[in-house]
Formats: structure tokens, C-alpha cells, sequence
């Protein structure tokens, strides 16, 4: 795939600010979302995990970053190996070592790479997932493909996001909280206001659940459902690849 010099600059961009942000990234995400975000991975971790045939699981968890969601996957007994793939060295590095206090008999590995480009053969994983990292892929569409690519037929590919919400109320007073808290927050705890003025600015740019749903559908995914979560600002978009 050709790339675009702007797709390219993002690409760099992101992987920068999240190796910049990458120490106190967990500290941000629990303060942000008051511990939330735990609950709402381990829900999207038992939809990824069910009804699925296969009785040993195999799952890449896309966009990783310091590990959290691959690690609630990896508790459940029938995932007997997790490939936990971002584009930022230091975040992973990061999840490597939590992970050394991970309580879980699943073999985890750890691959730097950009999912425009995954050096994964077609068909190898049972589920292929992404947390908090889909509306950060350069080409939405693109990166799906990727991930419906590697997944096996049967497989299943889940998003967790944070979404644009839809309801009218919930539409105007969330995009003002979060542009206003997450500059402070991460002026305060992380040294960087500029890389969480992008992050708000991200979801402002975003889509709803119902049209990520829409574009999973477009690529070839079936019985693709929707649960929101957090008066719909969070979503978790599941298919199955056929």
C-alpha cells in the first residue's frame, strides 16, 4: 500500500507523543475515566472470548500499548496465546514488564509494528482486537482490513473506543469535559499538554458507534452488534469474520 506523506506524519506523530506520554499513560487513563476503563476492558475481553468453536484461543490485541486489555483477555481459559502488537516501542516495554506479575497460564508475546503493515500471514488469529487505539489508525477502513486480514474465518474482530456519543445531551457536555480535563490532566501528571490536546481532539474528530458498526459491516464482517457503555461514549463494536 502507498502511503501519503500526511498518513506518514501522523504514523510518526503518534508514535512520538505516546513513547513521550508512555510512563505515566496508566496513571491518566485511571484518573481520566475514575477506574473505569478496567471495567469496561473486561466486558469487551468476555465478548472477544465467547462464542467462539475453537476450545484454545489465539488473539492479537492491536494498538496494545502498555497492555491492559491484552492482559484481561489473557485471564480467561480457553486464550492459549495473546500477540500484543503496537507501534510504540516504549509502550511496550512498559507491558512487558507488567506482565511478569500477570497471573495467567497464556503465552504472550510482544510486536513492534504499525498495523497498516502487520507481518502477519492471513488467517492466523481466532480474535483480533483493539482498545482505545482504533480512532488513533491513520485510515480507519485500512486498518480494519488489516485486522478482519489476519483474523481466521469464524474469528472475531472487537473494538473497545471511545466514541462520539449520540444522544443530544450527551453529544454537547461530553466533547466540552474532555477537551477541557484531559489538557489539564495531562499538564499536570504527564509534563505534556500538547499531546493530550490531540487526544480529545481525536474523539472530537472521531465516529459513533453506529457508524463504526456501518463500516465493519462495509468490510465484510457479519452479525456485528453494538454495546455502549458510559451513557455512550464508549463502545464496543463486535463481527465475525466469514
Amino acid at each position: 500500500m502507498i502511503r501519503s506523506k500526511e498518513s506518514v506524519e501522523k504514523t510518526k506523530y503518534v508514535k512520538n507523543m505516546f513513547g513521550e506520554i508512555s510512563a505515566r499513560y496508566d496513571l491518566l487513563n485511571w484518573i481520566m475515566t475514575l477506574g473505569k476503563h478496567r471495567k469496561w476492558r473486561e466486558k469487551a475481553a468476555v465478548i472477544a472470548c465467547t462464542g467462539n468453536d475453537r476450545q484454545a484461543l489465539s488473539v492479537l490485541d492491536v494498538a496494545s500499548g502498555t497492555g491492559d486489555f491484552a492482559f484481561q483477555i489473557s485471564k480467561h481459559e480457553n486464550v492459549n496465546h495473546i500477540t500484543a502488537m503496537d507501534l510504540s516501542e516504549e509502550m511496550l516495554m512498559i507491558a512487558k514488564r507488567k506482565s511478569e506479575n500477570v497471573k495467567s497460564s497464556c503465552d504472550t508475546d510482544f510486536v513492534v509494528c504499525d498495523v497498516m503493515h502487520m507481518p502477519f500471514p492471513d488467517d492466523l488469529f481466532s480474535v483480533v482486537t483493539v482498545g482505545f487505539g482504533f480512532r488513533n489508525f491513520v485510515d480507519l477502513e485500512c486498518g480494519l482490513a488489516e485486522m478482519i486480514r489476519v483474523a481466521e474465518p469464524g474469528g472475531k474482530v472487537v473494538i473497545l473506543e471511545i466514541v462520539k456519543p449520540e444522544g443530544i445531551l450527551m453529544s454537547k457536555i461530553f466533547p466540552v469535559y474532555f477537551r477541557r480535563l484531559t489538557p489539564l490532566l495531562g499538564s499536570l501528571f504527564a509534563g505534556n499538554v500538547e499531546a493530550y490536546k490531540y487526544l480529545p481532539e481525536s474523539v472530537n474528530n472521531f465516529v459513533s458507534s453506529s457508524q463504526i458498526k456501518t463500516m465493519m459491516e462495509m468490510v465484510g464482517l457479519k452479525n456485528v452488534s453494538v454495546e455502549r457503555l458510559a451513557m455512550g461514549s464508549v463502545g464496543i463494536i463486535s463481527g465475525t469474520k466469514f
